[in-house]
């Protein structure tokens, strides 16, 4: 059985908590039109959600605490190591293989060097890090994404972007061979599994209160992956048509006669924001 429904896939619940850090001040997105299954989705983000506050940050939150900050680098360093033939191997496939022996070079570097990939000698020899999946793979050879999909446990998707679950985790990564290969009668081949999502969700912890000031905290999530994917797909610089689509939510004509100001998005979004304040203020 592939590694995906267990704690690996779990790790893609709240990826968009990352790039909040990189999109706080932006513009708050307009309303959108090409949401179709919203209604499901936001009963979907919901449910994350509750799952994220009742159980995954808590837990992220104790490993915090008792896990010293070297020993909290020392395993992100290490999965971020053996996950890199995923990488690789979705180089190859969108050919690009100066990509590949980049990520290669990584690779063998902190498997030996860096003991095992607990230490990262790369980044100090200035070597890039390459990080692609298949969903990318499926964009650069003009695979459409479809519509927006938010995955109950897995996070936010497209129909395009789900697959990289089935084909990476068990095709391409290595803890997914790892646990296929090695039955323990207690389940104890999921525990790296278990670890790297608890790591995953604890880096995470500092980007939460931005999504607490999101006027709609759904849709930000929503547009922020989005733009995440869409610099990952055009190597941080998509065309600007391609964005322009991605801001004004579709290309429809209901949306071709809006006319989005930016600013005056981040006057309203800086405007609730402040009324937050206030009422956390009066109600303290």
């Amino acid at each position: 059985m592939p590694s995906l429904p267990r704690f690996a896939a779990l790790s893609r619940l709240l990826p968009a908590l990352a790039m909040l850090l990189l999109l706080a001040g932006c513009a708050v997105a307009p309303p959108r039109t090409d949401d179709p299954l919203e209604k499901f989705n936001r009963k979907s983000y919901a449910f994350n959600m509750a799952l994220d506050t009742h159980v995954l940050r808590p837990v992220a939150v104790g490993y915090t605490e008792i896990t010293p900050k070297p020993v909290q680098t020392s395993i992100s360093n290490f999965f971020t190591n053996i996950k890199l033939p995923i990488s690789i191997a979705n180089s190859l496939l969108q050919a690009r293989p100066s990509d590949a022996m980049a990520d290669t070079g990584r690779f063998l570097i902190n498997m030996t060097v860096g003991v095992a990939g607990f230490f990262d000698p790369a980044t100090k020899m200035q070597i890039p890090l390459k990080e692609t999946d298949f969903g990318i793979t499926l964009a650069r050879w003009g695979v459409p994404e479809g519509d927006f999909l938010m995955v109950p446990l897995l996070g936010p998707s497209t129909f395009r972007d789900v697959l990289q679950y089935p084909v990476d985790g068990y095709l391409f990564d290595p803890l997914s061979y790892f646990e296929r290969n090695h039955k323990f009668h207690w389940g104890q081949y999921y525990i790296p599994e278990a670890v790297y999502f608890v790591q995953m969700r604890a880096q995470l912890l500092d980007a939460d209160s931005f999504l607490k000031t999101a006027y709609d905290p759904y849709a930000f999530v929503r547009d922020a992956w989005r733009q995440n994917r869409l610099n990952k797909i055009y190597d941080g610089n998509p065309p600007a048509d391609v964005m322009l689509k991605l801001q004004q939510g579709g290309s429809n004509q209901q949306n071709q006669q809006q006319n989005y100001d930016p600013e005056e998005l981040l006057k309203e979004q800086q405007k609730w924001e402040q009324q937050q304040k206030q009422q956390k203020s009066g109600g303290a």
